[in-house]
C-alpha cells in the first residue's frame, strides 16, 4: 500500500513514478511525455533502436558495417542534493536498473544522496627522454610555466573562452627502472570531457618543452587517472528501512558492512565489488555519450592508488543508520564529443536534466553508490542469484522464441521450476503452443 508521503511525491517529484515497471512501453512513453515534455519526435527516437543510421555510423568509426542497439532503462527515485533525477541507463544486464531504482527509493527515505564534485581538472602528460641534465630540465620547465601555459591555451582557445584552459604544470622525474622526465599540464575542461583539447595542447607545447629541456618528447597524451576531477556521493539510511524478506534492518546493515570489509581487504573480492559499482556508472556514461572506457580505467586505477587494489565505496553503521560513501574520478562532459552526433543522446539529456559536467558526475557517483548498495544487500541476505535470475528468465524466454505475450508466462514458469535454461524454455513453449 502506498503511503500519503509517496502519493505526494508522485504528484510533485518527477523521479518517483510508482508502478512504472508494470506499464507497457507505450504507457511509459505517455508518462515521459507528460512529465518531461517529450515530443513525438523524441518518442520516435526512443522507439527506433536503429535511430543511429548506418550512414552516420560510417562517419563515426572505420570499417562500419552496421549499428548495434542496447536497451535504455530509467533509474528512478533518485534525490541528490534535494533535486530529483530520472537517470537514463544503457545496459543489457537485467537486474541493474531494477536494483538501482529500488535502492534509490530506500535512500530517499533517509533524505536522499548528498554529492559533490571537484573542478574539471584533467592531466595531459609529456614523456621527455634523453635530457642531458634532469635537474636543470625540471628547473627550466618550472621557471617557464607561464610561457608553457600561454602556448597551451593558444592551441585550444575555445576551452579558454568557455572558462577553462591550462592552469598549471607539474614535473615528475623517474630514475629507476627507466630514466625519464614527465611533464604534467593541468587543464580545466569546464563542461567538456576534454580529451581532444588536452591531447592537442600536449602536442602543441612539445617543441617548446624540447627546447627547454634539451630532450626528446615521446608520448603526448592525456591521463585517464583523473584524480583531480573526482566526484563523491554520500547516503545515510535508517536501518529500519533495510528490513526485507525475514531479515531485520540491523542484520541487513551489518551484513552490508561486513561485505564491504571483505572488498576493502581482498583485491579478488574488490574487483567484483567495483565491477558492480561500474554497472551503474558505465550505463549512465553510455546513455549520456561519454567515454565509459575512460571512466572505467580511471576508477580502477584510483582504487589501486595506495598500491593495493581496494573498494571504491565505504559502508559503516552509526547511531541506527547505515552510512555509505563513494569517491572516484569522473571525467565526463555535457558538451562536445558524440553529444552532437548521436540522435538519442539529445532525448537522454532531456530526461536527466543536468546543466554542467560537475552535476552529471555527481549523479553518476550516486548511481554507483546505489548500485553497490543493491548488490551488497542482495549478497548479504538471500544471495545475488534469486533476484538476478528472476529478471534473467525473461531474456531466456525471448531467446527461446517467446512472443511478447508469452515472455512473462515462460519466465515465471522457469523461475518456479528453478530451471532457467534455454532448452527448458523451448520445451515449455512447444507444450503450450501444442495445447492451443
Amino acid at each position: 500500500m502506498t503511503t500519503e508521503r509517496e502519493n505526494m511525491e508522485h504528484d510533485s517529484i518527477s523521479s518517483r513514478i510508482p508502478g512504472f515497471y508494470r506499464l507497457d512501453v507505450a504507457s511509459r512513453h505517455d508518462e515521459l511525455a507528460k512529465r518531461f515534455g517529450l515530443t513525438e519526435t523524441d518518442l520516435a527516437v526512443l522507439k527506433d533502436g536503429g535511430s543511429l543510421d548506418v550512414s552516420r555510423g560510417d562517419k563515426m568509426v572505420e570499417n562500419c558495417v552496421g549499428v548495434f542497439g542496447m536497451p535504455i532503462g530509467l533509474g528512478l527515485n533518485f534525490m541528490i542534493n534535494d533535486k530529483d533525477y530520472v537517470v537514463p541507463m544503457v545496459i543489457e544486464e537485467p537486474s541493474v536498473v531494477a536494483a538501482v531504482s529500488n535502492m534509490a527509493r530506500t535512500v530517499r527515505k533517509g533524505g536522499g544522496f548528498r554529492a559533490e564534485a571537484d573542478d574539471s581538472l584533467m592531466i595531459g602528460q609529456l614523456q621527455i627522454l634523453g635530457s642531458p641534465d634532469a635537474l636543470a630540465a625540471e628547473k627550466a620547465l618550472m621557471e617557464n610555466q607561464e610561457r608553457i601555459l600561454k602556448h597551451a591555451n593558444l592551441v585550444a582557445p575555445n576551452m579558454k573562452r568557455r572558462g577553462g584552459g591550462a592552469r598549471s604544470i607539474e614535473v615528475r622525474r623517474f630514475d629507476q627502472p627507466y630514466e625519464m622526465i614527465v611533464l604534467h599540464i593541468l587543464v580545466d575542461c569546464a563542461d567538456a570531457m576534454g580529451a581532444n583539447a588536452i591531447n592537442g595542447m600536449a602536442e602543441g607545447i612539445a617543441p617548446l618543452v624540447e627546447e627547454l629541456t634539451g630532450g626528446k618528447v615521446n608520448l603526448r597524451i592525456l591521463s585517464n587517472l583523473a584524480d583531480r576531477r573526482c566526484a563523491r556521493a554520500f547516503c545515510r539510511i535508517p536501518e529500519i528501512h533495510l528490513a526485507s524478506k525475514g531479515f531485520a534492518g540491523d542484520v541487513v546493515a551489518e551484513g552490508i558492512v561486513q561485505a564491504y570489509r571483505f572488498a576493502a581487504v581482498d583485491p579478488y573480492r574488490a574487483a567484483t565489488h567495483n565491477k558492480g559499482v561500474m554497472n551503474g556508472v558505465d550505463a549512465v556514461a553510455i546513455a549520456t555519450g561519454n567515454d565509459w572506457r575512460g571512466v572505467e580505467a580511471g576508477a580502477h586505477a584510483f582504487a589501486a592508488r595506495s598500491g593495493r587494489y581496494t573498494s571504491l565505496t565505504e559502508w559503516w553503521r552509526e547511531g541506527g543508520y547505515l552510512c555509505g560513501k563513494i569517491e572516484l574520478p569522473m571525467a565526463v562532459g555535457v558538451v562536445g564529443g558524440s553529444t552532437r552526433v548521436h540522435p538519442t543522446l539529445q532525448v537522454m539529456r532531456k530526461l536527466i536534466d543536468v546543466g554542467t559536467a560537475a552535476e552529471l558526475s555527481m549523479v553518476m557517483a550516486a548511481v554507483g553508490l546505489a548500485q553497490n548498495l543493491g548488490a551488497l544487500r542482495a549478497l548479504s541476505t538471500e544471495g545475488i542469484q534469486r533476484g538476478h535470475m528472476t529478471l534473467h528468465a525473461r531474456s531466456v524466454a525471448l531467446a527461446a522464441g517467446a512472443t511478447d505475450e508469452e515472455t512473462q508466462r515462460v519466465a515465471d514458469q522457469l523461475v518456479a521450476m528453478g530451471e532457467i535454461k534455454l532448452d527448458v524454455a523451448r520445451e515449455l513453449l512447444a507444450q503450450w503452443r501444442k495445447a492451443v
